[in-house]
């Protein structure tokens, strides 16, 4: 199966990334929000990271211009309607993501994939709201997506192989690493990652280091390309907080239970980048 129309239903952080690299790649993208605010907000982020990365002489003006002819705006009915493959990146609620992939269904042709953008929750889940829910997969993708060089896809029990395959073909496309995972709690990436991030914030809320420092141990010690706690403050407190009360749940293991600290700083608004502050302060 080729994928060469594609929809992308939530415009906030993740989706307008989704549908850059995804025109960038050549295929026509229709980017929808339930806000036109949001999409504007969307349209001109994206072509701030395409003129920066013609500046930085790291994308070429033509492929600029031609990702930006292929990306246009819609309704939920518009991204849907003659898409290859719709992603949805609307926020961690599996209720929230259900409903949507049941109003896609109605407008989507038969052959399309149906993908979520879920770091944690289950796919089968989400996919069990839909009559066929053999086209559906996760398709984990990182922030900010047009640097991020990984593709987490997420194999459910019901996922046909070809679908699988074909979402394998499209990440390649859009030139990312693509590794495969079944569907379990927090798949490969946040099982590990929200295990590590939740033991950071313990350490500072212990006051074993300062966050610069406990940052620097993972980042100098074990060459990652960026600490626990920064990585934390650029997912969001709020959203890491709802995975790691959902992994200490499921996987009853209280390594993922959100520290007192974390709750406190979400109750008090400091959410990380997106509100200006969390362990760190953002300009």
């Amino acid at each position: 199966m080729q994928i060469e129309r594609v929809g992308v239903i939530g415009a906030g952080t993740m989706g307008h990334g989704i549908a850059q690299v995804t025109a960038m790649a050549g295929m026509k993208v229709v980017l929808a929000d339930a806000s036109e605010e949001q999409l504007t907000r969307a349209l001109a982020k994206v072509r701030a990271n395409l003129d920066k990365g013609v500046e930085r002489g790291k994308v070429a003006a033509e492929v600029r211009d031609r990702a930006l002819s292929n990306l246009s705006t819609g309704t939920l009915a518009d991204a849907s309607t003659a898409a290859d493959l719709v992603v949805e990146a609307v926020p961690e609620k599996i209720d929230l993501k259900q409903s949507l992939f049941r109003q896609v269904e109605a407008h989507a042709p038969e052959h399309a994939i149906l993908a979520t953008n879920t770091s944690s929750l289950s796919v089968a889940g989400i996919a069990s709201a839909v009559a066929d829910p053999g086209r559906v997969l996760g398709m984990h993708f990182f922030n900010p997506v047009h640097i991020m060089k990984l593709l987490e896809l997420i194999r459910a029990d019901g996922t046909r192989p070809e679908v699988v395959q074909a979402a394998q073909a499209f990440g390649e496309r859009i030139g990312k690493q693509v590794i495969v995972v079944r569907d379990r709690p927090g798949f490969a990436t946040s099982r590990l990652g929200v295990c590590l991030g939740m033991e950071a914030i313990r350490m500072l809320e212990q006051g074993v280091a300062s966050a610069e420092d406990i940052d620097a141990a993972m980042v100098l010690g074990y060459r990652h390309p960026v600490g626990p706690l920064k990585l934390t403050d650029m997912v969001g407190l709020d959203v890491r907080l709802a995975i790691g009360e959902y992994l200490a749940a499921e996987l009853g293991n209280p390594a993922f239970k959100p520290p007192q600290l974390m709750r406190d700083m979400v109750a008090a608004g400091k959410l990380g980048k997106k509100s200006g502050e969390g362990f760190y302060r953002w300009g």
